[in-house]
């Protein structure tokens, strides 16, 4: 990647302090980080259709892509195309080499390995989609729906996965170590609402 594109994909993101975001993950585009989100290398993070905003305490590990693309029909130079932002909520785990469309994720979801979520499924809160699982449907996914097997069979959990804040304390140590990070913004550690 030449240093202007580099710039420029830096100057577009807002990383919240407190953030831990490696500068091998590729982020374009008008994205905000929230503080205590943790970035894995690798990870991919990109707005092409809208705006990517990104809450606290966001767990996204390697080979992830959490893209806000436009839809199939509609191509980015049609005229009247309005812009939708994706809002992920906090304390999500995207697991390592999933795939995320959705344009709204609400807070304690965990997308497993794998997992494939299409752009119109919103998922409330406390939702698990398991490994290798796809949800390519329009709906809004009930608090605490766990979806497995190879079927996609769906069932809902009486209690609400744990907060991975362990992981991500443990994680935020550790990755500075072994990782350059890429530069957080000064000031406040909550990102800008719209």
């Amino acid at each position: 990647m030449s240093d202007s594109k580099q710039n420029e994909s830096q100057k577009s993101a807002k990383i919240a302090a407190g953030a831990v975001v490696c500068v091998e993950s590729e982020i374009r585009g008008d994205v905000t980080i929230g503080a205590r989100t943790v970035v894995h290398p690798k990870a991919r993070i990109i707005a092409e259709a809208g705006p990517i905003v990104i809450g606290e305490g966001n767990l996204i590990e390697e080979q992830v892509l959490i893209i806000n693309s436009y839809p199939e029909n509609i191509k980015p130079d049609m005229e009247d195309v309005e812009p939708k932002t994706m809002v992920i909520g906090t304390n999500n785990v995207f697991e390592v080499g999933c795939v995320s469309q959705a344009l709204k994720i609400g807070d304690n979801n965990v997308i497993e390995a794998k997992a494939d979520l299409g752009r119109n499924v919103i998922l409330t809160s406390g939702c698990i989609v398991g490994a290798c699982c796809q949800v390519n449907t329009c709906e809004v996914m009930p608090e605490n729906t766990v979806v497995y097997g190879s079927s996609g069979i769906r069932r809902v959990q009486n209690e609400k996965p744990q907060p991975q804040t362990l992981q991500l304390d443990f994680l935020m140590k550790i990755l500075p170590n072994y990782h350059h990070l890429k530069k957080t913004g000064k000031g406040s550690s909550t990102p800008v609402r719209n």
